[in-house]
């Protein structure tokens, strides 16, 4: 790919990145509830670490035309989640309207990045970059699996306590 075409990807990169923080940090904000001001500000902070890859890697493909190595964490997504990940948690969006809208914006967000990192990876000829695209694209995945489930229990709850249940 064109050196323009590869700064514009990350570019699109860091931008979806900064959504995502934005977002993530503004519903933290607006939220009464400890579990769910701590998940969210989780998930803006690990915004905020692809953020700093992303600008690391701009920069010095900007300046050298190639990626570098990056000592990208190991510590997944999932182990992450697990800290803050808790049944009052779920409770407090299932309580709330606006946080449980704010997950489901949240799957639609990921989802995005997803299609954008997975295709890179895989197009990319650069081993750095390859895995760069790889991890982000990993993390994302990890980050909708567990809102995908938050939303699923938060709709179940729902349905329960309304009776939606067809039987």
């Amino acid at each position: 790919m064109s050196e323009t075409g590869t700064l514009d990807i990350l570019k699109r990169a860091i931008l979806l990145e900064r959504r995502g923080r934005s977002f993530y940090q503004k519903v933290a904000d607006q939220s009464d509830q400890p579990a769910v001001r701590e998940f969210f500000e989780m998930m803006a902070k690990e915004e905020e670490r692809h953020i700093q890859v992303l600008a690391d890697q701009y920069k010095a493909y900007q300046k050298d035309n190639r990626f570098v190595p990056d000592p990208l964490d190991e510590e997944r997504a999932s182990e992450v989640a697990s800290r803050v990940l808790s049944q009052e948690l779920k409770e407090q969006i299932a309580a709330a309207g606006f946080e449980a809208a704010a997950v489901a914006a949240a799957m639609s967000m990921e989802e995005r990045a997803i299609r954008l990192y997975a295709d890179r990876a895989e197009s990319a000829d650069d081993p750095a970059e390859k895995a760069l695209y790889k991890w982000l694209a990993d993390w994302e995945r990890e980050h909708l699996h567990f809102l995908s489930d938050i939303d699923r229990e938060v709709t179940e709850k729902v349905w329960m306590d309304n009776s939606f249940w067809p039987f």
